[in-house]
C-alpha cells in the first residue's frame, strides 16, 4: 500500500480495527432528485442498512412493504419477505441496466440492486481500497473549499459491484474523506460528484454521516443547485 492508503487507513480507524469487524448497521434516509427522474417515490422514513466488511452483501429493510426486505450481492438481486420468502429476485443483476440511459424508468429491483451496491461502497470507504485486486494510484492534489485534498484513484476488481470500474477518492490535510467520483453505469454513465460531511466515529470507525451527490457537467463542472442523492446515516453500529 501507498503511504497515502495508508495514512487514509489510519485516520479512519485502522486497519487492524476494522478486520476485527464483520459487518456494520446502520439507519439511512435518502432523498434528491434523482429518485424521480427514475420514476420512483422516495419517502423519507428511516430504514435500516446492513452490510457485511469483507465481502459484497447489503441489505435493507422495510423495502416496498413492512415486512419485506433487499437481499444484494454482485450476482444476485432479490426482494424478499422477512421470513426468506422471495417476493422478486434477478440473478445476473447488471443485465436489467442494458441499453439504460440517464432517465431511463426504475422499478424495485432496479433499485435495490443500486442501493445494495452503492451502500455496501460508501460504508466500507476507505477499507475497501486495501481489499484484493484493488489498485489505487496516487493521482494530482486538488484545490477545494479552502484546502488541498490528496485523490487517490481506484480501479475496482470486476467481482466488486460499484458505480464505475474506475473511481477517485479525495481526502483533506487530515486524511479523512471529502469527495468522492464515479461515473453512474446503471444510468448512461453520467458523472457523480460526491461531497461528505459530519463525520463521527461509531466503535472506533470514522465515517461521514451525511453524503450529498450531484451531477457534474462534461467539463467536471458540479452542478450544486441539482443535488442527485442526498443520504443521512444515524445509528451506526459495527461488530
Amino acid at each position: 500500500m501507498s503511504d497515502l492508503l495508508d495514512a487514509v487507513l489510519e485516520a479512519h480507524g485502522g486497519l487492524d480495527r476494522w478486520r476485527s469487524f464483520s459487518r456494520v448497521r446502520a439507519s439511512i434516509v435518502t432523498g434528491g432528485e434523482f429518485w424521480g427522474i427514475k420514476g420512483l417515490v422516495q419517502d423519507p422514513a428511516p430504514r435500516r442498512m446492513a452490510v457485511t466488511l469483507h465481502e459484497e452483501w447489503a441489505s435493507v429493510q422495510p423495502f416496498g412493504a413492512p415486512d419485506q426486505k433487499t437481499d444484494f450481492t454482485p450476482d444476485r438481486i432479490a426482494i424478499q419477505k422477512l421470513d426468506g420468502q422471495v417476493v422478486a429476485e434477478q440473478m445476473r443483476p447488471r443485465e436489467l441496466f442494458e441499453g439504460h440511459g440517464f432517465g431511463s424508468a426504475w422499478g424495485p429491483l432496479h433499485r435495490a440492486y443500486f442501493n445494495g451496491y452503492a451502500l455496501w461502497t460508501y460504508l466500507t470507504t476507505p477499507f475497501l481500497l486495501a481489499m484484493p485486486g484493488f489498485s489505487v494510484t496516487e493521482i494530482d492534489p486538488v484545490e477545494e473549499d479552502g484546502e488541498r485534498w490528496a485523490v487517490l484513484q481506484a480501479r475496482f476488481p470486476a467481482q466488486i459491484a460499484s458505480h464505475s470500474t474506475v473511481q477517485e477518492f479525495y481526502f483533506g490535510p487530515d486524511h479523512l474523506l471529502r469527495r468522492h467520483d464515479y461515473r453512474v453505469d446503471v444510468a448512461g454513465g453520467f458523472a457523480g460528484v460526491q461531497y461528505v460531511h459530519d463525520i463521527v466515529e461509531a466503535d472506533g470507525v470514522r465515517l461521514p454521516s451525511r453524503r450529498r451527490a450531484y451531477r457534474a457537467d462534461a467539463d467536471g463542472t458540479v452542478n450544486l443547485d441539482q443535488l442527485m442523492v442526498g443520504i443521512d446515516l444515524s445509528d451506526i453500529h459495527f461488530r
